[in-house]
């Protein structure tokens, strides 16, 4: 591992590689969600405005995929909470993903830059509400009164990823930045690598994986294999100084 990383900030990137050996399906994979349905009928803001029922009906369905009893953090996830716990510096898990696996695991510093299961927000109040509530058009947002205007509190393709800001501030001052299970086709976040590279040259960028992203030779380093086994391994050489 690069010497310069001292106790600074570490910034890791986590997508749904990090997450399937937890038994949720990818999106991209060649059998992962995306090939099961279309994108353009059940996760735009245009889908919603044409046919909301149609939208709903795919987020209740999708309310399972998070919930299973066999869902629970992996070797992977517990390893990052390892890393929070144990650095002596900050560690901030930024994840693409919308379940609470890492919270699940011990994490507790972490920015869900896509929204994030069980939460629903209103579109008219604009109020974000704990919840795994099953949504339809009728539904009443127990804040404003609007009806049909609750949504999954998710980023939809097209619409900008949340927390942004608070995300560029770490990886401006971050040391070590590290992206795990993530497939690098997805904007901004396949680009947090080259503008780590350019804003903080002294940081180390490595890359955990299943195979090679799309951005793979813009990391330093670069490691393949299944998230739960590359990943404790990678936590024991930065909290060892291996």
């Amino acid at each position: 591992m690069h010497q310069d990383v001292g106790q600074g900030c570490i910034v890791v990137l986590t997508g749904a590689g990090i997450s399937k050996e937890s038994g949720i399906d990818t999106f991209r994979d060649e059998d992962g969600l995306w090939s099961k349905f279309d994108l353009e009928e059940v996760a735009t803001i245009e889908a919603w405005h044409r046919d909301k029922r149609k939208v709903l009906d795919f987020y209740n369905q999708g309310l399972t995929w998070f919930q299973g009893a066999n869902i629970r953090p992996n070797a992977a996830h517990e390893a990052l909470a390892r890393l929070e716990r144990e650095w002596p510096g900050e560690v901030l898990v930024v994840t693409q993903n919308i379940d609470l696996l890492h919270e699940g695991a011990g994490s507790k510093n972490v920015l869900h830059m896509h929204g994030q299961a069980g939460k629903i927000r209103c579109m008219v109040c604009e109020t974000i509400i704990d919840s795994d509530m099953r949504l339809d058009v009728e539904t009443l947002c127990p804040h404003c009164g609007a009806r049909g205007q609750l949504r999954p509190h998710v980023v939809w393709f097209g619409e900008m990823p949340l927390r942004m800001d608070e995300i560029y501030a770490a990886l401006d001052r971050c040391r070590l930045f590290m992206s795990v299970g993530t497939s690098g086709m997805v904007y901004p976040a396949a680009g947090f690598v080259q503008h780590v590279r350019q804003r903080v040259p002294r940081a180390h960028t490595v890359e955990l994986n299943l195979e090679p992203s799309d951005g793979h030779s813009l990391f330093q380093e670069r490691i393949y294999g299944p998230a739960t086994e590359v990943v404790p391994a990678y936590i024991e050489k930065v909290l060892t100084g291996g």
